[in-house]
């Protein structure tokens, strides 16, 4: 269950009053189910809906919820605490950096979850990282390497031999992977 608490429902309700065209919160999740998950919360305009998200009320507001956030909002707490500086806005998502995917969760879930918690783990032994960009619309995911896979004269080999392969086996509608990291900068490359 995600919850606003009446005092933040009262002081989002304040900002969203002094707000021209805006309906709501969107409540939305970066890089959900990954070590980088950030939740956020911004205004929300006619052209911020998109097709999926759940709109629920709380009090005097109405926070529209990104689909492919919800699972990670749960038990996910929005607090507001006054102090004498004004006050403070909180977010706690417990669940925002857990992996919860199923073969019905996107594609990018799917691919963030193999890539944090299968090849991230063994390029950690290099210094290595690599993080899905994006999915092309041919179903090709656009990767890019970090630390010392950056630069590094065996990373051709990781991302063919290794990265590749377990993504295909496991995301059977993926069609291949494409490294766009600029590998000329060799400063931190394990070899």
């Amino acid at each position: 269950m995600f919850t606003i608490t009446e005092s933040a429902q009262n002081y989002l309700a304040e900002l969203l009053s002094k707000q021209d065209g805006v309906l709501g919160v969107r409540v939305f999740i970066n890089q959900p189910g990954t070590p980088k998950a950030e939740t956020c919360i911004a205004y929300c305009r006619e052209d911020d809906i998109k097709e999926g998200d759940e709109d629920r009320r709380f009090g005097p507001i109405t926070a529209f919820i990104e689909s492919r956030s919800v699972p990670f909002l749960e038990d996910a707490l929005v607090d507001y605490n006054k102090d004498r500086m004004g006050g403070q806005l909180t977010i706690k998502a417990p669940n925002a950096k857990l992996p919860r995917v199923s073969d019905d969760s996107p594609i990018e879930d799917r691919i963030n979850y193999i890539l944090y918690n299968e090849v991230n783990p063994a390029l950690a032994a290099h210094g290595g990282e690599v993080s899905l960009v994006e999915i092309t619309e041919d179903q090709i995911a656009i990767l890019q390497f970090g630390g010392g896979c950056q630069g590094c004269g065996m990373v051709d080999q990781t991302l063919k031999g290794g990265v590749e392969k377990s993504l295909l086996e496991q995301v059977p509608e993926l069609k291949g992977v494409r490294d766009v990291t600029d590998h000329s900068d060799r400063s931190q490359a394990y070899y």
